[in-house]
């Protein structure tokens, strides 16, 4: 299977997660507990990797397995990350409006750019970064609201803590994408046996979570086994399938490719939900829009296409090039 094809799926998926949500709502609210949801979608992506990883063990021979410690310990680090990561978004959203806080999320490719050199030692071209940065700025400016709407102020009007927040949330956003490739990576296990550690841990922390919602709450509403399916309809499955499925292509876009070509399949699936908007919610298209769209195209144009595609010689300093190695070659032979 092509990474491409991959990718082109999982911005596929992505864009429509956020559809599908917005149409398993109820009068403006969930009639469900979405905490269930990210736990319902571990468990099925941990059922598939595992009637996967059995199957692959019936094969001869049989795929590799780390069952060392010093190896399964290190896949609950990923969902502690993320977990840390979803309680600094809600500190975030505290000091500043729902459009900063997006618009600051896309630091996170810059961020993933950084730490994808960093640790995993994957240098990028100057043209690749260039690409990189395009990227960020073409999802910020499709973003950005005219300035002669209010919310064009709030940009520049929160408190220090708001953007110091947002920027550690991008920070780990970066952090968890680019350890969990260094897991995928870190030996020849098998991609099933990876997903069963990393899923396994997921399903335990989102019970975890959910349990302590208890506790915070009273149990007015009862336990969490109670509610797990409460309010469930065709669309909420729907969402849970779907989280489910983005999750299994991510895993192998680590595995098989890299954190840049997830980050690009998400942002691109950013932009196609702002599209699919228009025709489904009434969403009115801006000029940023477009623009970003542009942008954003340009950058995916200049991270993965061949050099000699993007720098054009001259017909004359090929020509040149030419004459220098044939008498390169002549004196070499004499």
């Amino acid at each position: 299977m092509k990474w491409y094809f991959v990718a082109a799926l999982l911005t596929v998926l992505t864009s429509s997660q956020g559809i599908l949500t917005t149409l398993s709502q109820s009068n403006g609210g969930y009639k469900y507990d979405y905490a269930t949801v990210p736990f319902l979608a571990e468990i099925f992506k941990l059922v598939v990797s595992s009637i996967l990883l059995c199957r692959e063990c019936q094969k001869s021979p049989p795929p590799k397995m780390t069952t060392q410690w010093n190896s399964i310990g290190l896949y609950p680090i990923p969902s502690i990350i993320y977990l840390i990561h979803n309680n600094v978004q809600f500190a975030t959203l505290t000091y500043v409006d729902t459009s900063t806080y997006q618009i600051m999320g896309n630091l996170k490719i810059v961020t993933t750019g950084i730490l994808f050199r960093l640790f995993l030692k994957r240098k990028l071209s100057n043209l690749q970064w260039m690409a990189v940065i395009l990227l960020a700025v073409g999802t910020t400016t499709s973003q950005v609201k005219g300035c002669g709407e209010a919310s064009c102020d709030s940009l520049f009007s929160s408190p220090i803590q708001g953007y110091t927040l947002g920027v550690l949330s991008a920070c780990l956003s970066a952090l968890a994408g680019v350890y969990t490739e260094f897991l995928m990576k870190k030996n020849n296990d098998s991609l099933y046996w990876q997903n069963v550690q990393l899923y396994t841990f997921g399903a335990l922390f989102n019970m975890a979570r959910l349990i302590v919602d208890d506790f915070r709450k009273g149990f007015e509403i009862g336990p969490w086994w109670q509610r797990l399916f409460n309010g469930y309809s065709i669309t909420t499955w729907l969402v849970v399938l779907n989280l489910g499925s983005t999750g299994l292509l991510v895993s192998w876009l680590m595995k098989y490719a890299d954190n840049i070509v997830k980050v690009y399949s998400t942002s691109m699936a950013m932009l196609l939900t702002m599209l699919l908007s228009v025709f489904l919610f009434e969403f009115k298209p801006t000029l940023q829009l477009f623009l970003g769209i542009i942008i954003c195209m340009m950058s995916l144009h200049m991270y993965f296409a061949p050099p000699n595609m993007l720098v054009d010689l001259p017909s004359t300093t090929k020509t040149s090039l030419d004459l220098v190695e044939v008498s390169v070659d002549k004196r070499t032979d004499s």
